[in-house]
Formats: structure tokens, C-alpha cells, sequence
């Protein structure tokens, strides 16, 4: 199994910044891709940014220049640094990884994902 654990959110002001930690650990035999979702209440969870194990990212069109997605030099860490922070960016934030780990003795890849931390960003 995979534990993904976030922290860093908080509330801030429009046009300030917050940056998102996320570490993984358990039974993991590698980890691919890491990333951000948000979801705000009744909608769809959304992509904001994924870095992948070779280091190559993807950005949501609304974040791109704002955000940037890094990964940490133990690898099983994820950050996302939020600047120019709007308030159309506040949402819950969820750490996702997309993991090889072993499970009762079985190696198994799938989608892990965090609890979620919430970003509030006020006018």
C-alpha cells in the first residue's frame, strides 16, 4: 500500500503565494507519475499539474506562469509552488501518484491519492 500525505494548504490573499508538500511512503517498488488535483464542491476533481519520473510536466492552461510542480530529490516527494494565487484557485487540493507498489504480496500499480488540503484564496 501507498500513503500519500499533504500539507501546505492554508488561506491567503489574492495575488499571494502558498506552496503544497506532498510525501509518499509505504510498499512502493517505483513511483511514475506525481501530480495535483483540485476539486471544488460540486465539481469534477481537475488536473493541475503532473511531473512525471523523468521530470517532465504538465500544467492546466489556468496555471501555467502561476504554478510550478517539482519533485523532491528522494523522488517520493511532490511540491507545488502557487504564486499569483487567484481566487478561482480556491479548492481542495489532492496529491495523486501513480505507483508500483506490492499488496499482500502482489505488485499492483494504480492511482494512490492524499486526504486533501484546502486552499482558500480571498479577495
Amino acid at each position: 500500500q501507498v500513503q500519500l500525505v499533504e500539507s501546505g494548504g492554508g488561506s491567503v490573499q489574492a495575488g499571494g503565494s502558498l506552496r503544497l508538500s506532498c510525501a509518499a511512503s509505504g510498499s512502493i517498488s517505483r513511483l511514475n507519475a506525481m501530480g495535483w488535483y483540485r476539486q471544488v464542491r460540486g465539481k469534477q476533481r481537475e488536473l493541475v499539474a503532473s511531473v512525471m519520473s523523468g521530470g517532465s510536466t504538465n500544467y492546466a492552461d489556468s496555471v501555467k506562469g502561476r504554478f510550478t510542480i517539482s519533485r523532491g530529490n528522494a523522488k517520493n516527494t511532490v511540491y507545488l509552488e502557487m504564486n499569483s494565487l487567484k481566487p478561482e484557485d480556491t479548492a481542495v487540493y489532492y496529491c495523486n501518484a501513480d505507483a508500483l507498489a506490492v499488496r499482500q504480496g502482489v505488485y499492483e500499480r494504480r492511482d494512490y491519492w492524499g486526504k486533501g488540503t484546502l486552499v482558500t484564496v480571498s479577495t
